[in-house]
């Protein structure tokens, strides 16, 4: 953080930690280059010249894979991995998702597809006597509150207010770094269609019979005119804890009771970082979230009966679609269509408070949004081990290399500025970003065209670089809703490795 003239605030130093290698090759590329010329070597003394041209021409082709990169930062080794995973994925059939009686579910329910279908969901009480739900996956021991939260806005707020709100929020990542046992946050804020029932409810429930009739002909105008074209704006805040800490591997009702005790401090703290009135889901309400986000339809007719004092009783196993289909560039779900996009450059230079202000802005030319800040949180210990080793990695590259380019000397003073950050207490946490725009079917190709002509403009406003998640639109679609899933802790190939290519 930087104080202009005016005490005008601004924000950087992010960056992406790189491991030690040579030239534009990762730690893998040059290991990999290592043990290539040393078979090399040995293929000339034992099989002779041709053969190991052979294992040479071999090397530099699996090398150049690692050299060759889009705009976006991925290489060549990981393009093509993802086509071949996603023509497997087509040959098996599992892009395609039909549930319920008449599905291929053998349990007849419309469980959730993907990475949630064998997750659990059980609802317990906080200190405060709150219902909370908790969101279980047992593949990884990962266990999910979610926190509705309802955000004051910046607007005719003086600009010192917001300045502390961003300290708070700096300081609240920061002390998730001293909870035991979490490993990640997520931040959602959805804007969709604003059917105007609370309006109407809300209306009938305060309005005088006895008012004049002037009066009443203004708010039944205004009921009925108000929600042409208005939006509603949600938001969550979803923590997430391994069951393997303290030395052993807890079990839902252990992180349960653990959290009942923790909550009640965690949303206190969080009212301060402009975040507003929050208090935990319960489990209707999450079931609600996620029944919505598959079948936009679903989601009126459930405000259409809370409008009406009825809640409609939905369970776990019956949130998900009745028929899902994976597409390369898109996701298909009930009747809607979904693109995510991910974020793979964060905003260059210094940016101020209210970057993202029009990325989570409703918008007319997308419908239903959701835009998901993921945070995965490291401890105090991990933080001063990563910022170290990226100092000794930028430093490497510099000294290493006899002109090393401006890139790699702005690099290095960026790792420093970071060590010394921390040092003096600052939290660690790695950030990422995914927006989904959701349209209905019957819009046609031309409604997703323009959906997602708007949110990459969105994106440039907030200077972030995005990028189709290519073959992965189901697990990035499950990965933008409020419930805490880690990608990174499902994929086969460890992040540490994808880290150092």
């Amino acid at each position: 953080m930087s104080v202009e003239s005016g005490q005008e605030r601004t924000y950087g130093n992010w960056r992406r930690p790189r491991t030690a290698g040579l030239g534009q090759l990762g730690l893998v590329g040059t290991v990999v280059l290592m043990v290539g010329i040393v078979v090399v070597i040995l293929a000339v003394a034992i099989v002779g010249v041709i053969p190991a041209m052979v294992l040479l021409a071999g090397l530099g082709l699996g090398l150049s894979s690692l050299l060759v990169r889009d705009r976006h930062g991925r290489t060549g080794a990981q393009l093509i991995t993802a086509r071949i995973g996603w023509w497997r994925t087509r040959g098996h059939g599992s892009h395609l998702y039909r549930s319920g009686p008449l599905g291929q579910v053998p349990w007849g329910t419309f469980q959730i597809p993907g990475l949630a279908a064998a997750s659990r969901l059980s609802e317990w009480r906080d200190g405060y006597d709150r219902p909370f739900a908790l969101v279980s996956v047992p593949s990884v021991g990962h266990h999910t509150v979610v926190i509705a939260v309802q955000p004051d806005g910046a607007s005719l707020v003086d600009q010192e207010q917001i300045d502390v709100w961003v300290a708070r929020w700096g300081q609240w990542l920061a002390s998730l770094g001293d909870e035991a046992g979490v490993v990640a946050a997520a931040v959602t804020v959805e804007t969709a269609p604003d059917m105007g029932d609370r309006l109407r409810r809300e209306v009938g429930e305060r309005m005088d019979p006895h008012a004049p009739e002037l009066a009443r002909r203004v708010l039944e105008e205004i009921v009925a005119s108000y929600p042409t074209g208005s939006a509603t704006i949600k938001a969550w805040v979803a923590l997430t804890v391994t069951g393997a800490y303290r030395g052993r591997r807890a079990s839902g009702a252990d992180i349960a009771r653990d959290l009942a005790t923790r909550l009640p401090g965690i949303t206190q703290r969080l009212r301060g970082t402009g975040a507003g009135a929050a208090r935990p889901l319960s489990a209707q309400e999450v079931c609600e979230i996620v029944r919505g986000a598959y079948d936009p339809q679903a989601a009126r007719t459930i405000e259409e009966a809370r409008a009406v004092g009825e809640v409609p009783k939905l369970r776990w196993v019956d949130s998900g679609p009745a028929a899902a289909e994976a597409r390369w560039d898109s996701y298909a779900h009930d009747g809607a269509v979904s693109v995510t996009w991910a974020m793979t450059s964060a905003p260059r230079g210094e940016v101020h408070s209210d970057v993202l202000w029009q990325l989570l802005a409703p918008h007319r030319d997308v419908a239903r949004k959701r835009v998901t800040l993921l945070y995965r949180v490291l401890d105090a210990g991990t933080a001063a081990r990563v910022v170290e080793a990226d100092k000794r990695n930028a430093d490497f590259r510099v000294n290493s290399a006899t002109r090393p380019s401006e890139r790699s000397v702005k690099e290095q003073r960026s790792a420093w500025a970071t060590a010394q950050e921390e040092a003096r207490g600052a939290g660690l946490v790695d950030f990422g970003v995914l927006i989904t725009a959701t349209v209905e079917d019957r819009g046609g190709e031309g409604d997703l065209a323009q959906a997602a002509a708007t949110v990459e403009a969105l994106a440039a406003t907030a200077r972030l670089g995005i990028r189709r998640v290519y073959g992965s639109q189901d697990s990035a679609f499950l990965a933008c809703l409020p419930l805490g899933f880690v990608l990174p802790r499902h994929l086969k190939v460890p992040d540490e490795v994808r880290r150092a290519l």
